[in-house]
């Protein structure tokens, strides 16, 4: 019995021991922890007391890490969470009571909270201070805005809308001919036994041009001369003396030079216009800066099935020796024509997805601005188009700049 008494005794001793050791050990960590919360924690030890995978705690906030809930330490190695009114009881030690004081918030948020206010101001204060900020930087915009765009304004060239005249025409390339011009053929095939002529002379109706000798080996027949059928000029002579030639080959080509015409071939889709006295102006390679008058006098009265063009012939207003037959030219037929109407430069009207526009200016008080309006076009060339409605004569329309305009744009006019 006296045995189990001291044993009992022992083990109580030992029990007060242990309880004395662990109580001065609680007392210890949580003294550290008060500490710890007002912003004194070591690295090693905050780092230490995370659980894995938490991030360790955030530089310059000092009472707790990323990720932990808020009155934790980040010193705590045990995770053991001291009360509330120590931790901010330490933090007030340490200069987070100005939260607490400001709005009875505990010491993490009160330091948030004075940081988003700035120098511990109420939240709301702070709002209304930056929205004032926030309204002024805008005004300040806009008027950094209103400045630009007058300084932006789009350069442009302005035509004051005035009735003139148009006229449509096409182009088409033809060759100077002889008024008059024939083939002279032989009324027998043989030798040429004589050619009296000459390339470019001149003979007379009637007048011989080649002798055909139409006799075979053995056999002797009488010669058969070959003459021209109108006055000119020998304007071919594809032979020579000794060839052999048939009855199907002209010896020579004869024209009348003291009356040109101009002959060319026209497209089907413009034969309905081509017409007698149409008129239309020459130009040649060989006279440059120089244009001639003509006039149509002849028009075919089919379409050639195999080019699917009308032949047409013109005659020049007033002759020029300059002008010879087999010359080159380009010829500027007029189709239709019309007057005292409003016309712009081409250039100036725009097609978008099929709708022709205009940007007609207008003066305000304001500035100058460029108006997009949509016209109705009617004959047109390759310089001009006529303005059937949409705009009036004297409004100004931009002439050079408009590709880069939107409807409403400031411009600025320039000469």
């Amino acid at each position: 019995m006296k045995k189990d008494r001291v044993t009992q005794s022992v083990i109580i001793v030992l029990i007060a021991v242990f309880a004395i050791l662990m109580g001065w050990t609680l007392v210890s960590r949580r003294s550290g922890g008060g500490q710890n919360g007002g912003g004194a924690v070591r690295a090693p030890v905050s780092q230490a007391g995370q659980p894995a995978g938490q991030p360790a705690s955030q530089p310059g906030d000092g009472t707790r890490g990323a990720g932990q809930p808020a009155g934790n330490p980040a010193g705590n190695p045990g995770g053991e969470m001291p009360p509330a009114n120590q931790g901010g009881s330490s933090r007030r030690a340490s200069g987070g009571g100005q939260g607490e004081q400001a709005g009875g918030i505990p010491g993490a948020d009160a330091n948030q909270s004075s940081r988003r206010s700035g120098q511990g101001q109420p939240a709301g204060q702070s709002e209304q201070a930056g929205a004032s900020r926030q309204r002024q930087a805008g005004a300040q915009s806009g008027n950094a805005r209103q400045t630009g765009a007058a300084r932006t304004a789009t350069a442009v060239r302005v035509l004051a809308v005035s009735p003139g005249s148009i006229e449509n025409t096409i182009v088409v390339n033809g060759d100077v001919q002889a008024a008059r011009q024939v083939q002279v053929y032989p009324i027998a095939a043989g030798k040429i036994i004589q050619l009296p002529v000459r390339l470019g002379g001149n003979v007379r109706q009637g007048e011989i041009i080649a002798v055909i000798d139409p006799s075979r080996p053995g056999e002797i027949y009488q010669s058969s001369p070959v003459r021209s059928s109108i006055t000119g000029s020998i304007l071919q002579l594809p032979f020579v003396l000794g060839d052999q030639v048939s009855t199907s080959q002209a010896v020579a080509v004869v024209g009348d030079l003291s009356s040109l015409v101009l002959e060319t071939y026209i497209p089907e889709r413009f034969s309905q216009s081509m017409r007698t006295g149409l008129g239309a102006e020459v130009y040649f390679d060989s006279l440059p800066d120089e244009v001639f008058k003509a006039s149509i006098n002849e028009v075919s009265p089919i379409i050639d099935p195999a080019s699917r063009t009308l032949r047409i012939r013109l005659v020049f207003i007033k002759p020029d020796p300059r002008i010879k037959s087999g010359m080159f030219a380009s010829i500027s037929l007029v189709t239709a024509s019309r007057s005292n109407i409003p016309v712009l430069p081409r250039e100036a009207v725009i097609n978008t997805y099929g709708t022709w526009i205009v940007f007609v200016i207008n003066d305000t008080d304001t500035g100058t601005t460029a108006l997009r309006r949509e016209v109705t076009t009617g004959m047109e060339n390759e310089t001009l188009v006529e303005i059937v409605s949409g705009i009036k004569t004297g409004e100004r329309v931009v002439i050079s700049g408009q590709n880069f305009l939107s409807d409403g744009d400031a411009v600025r006019i320039v000469e």
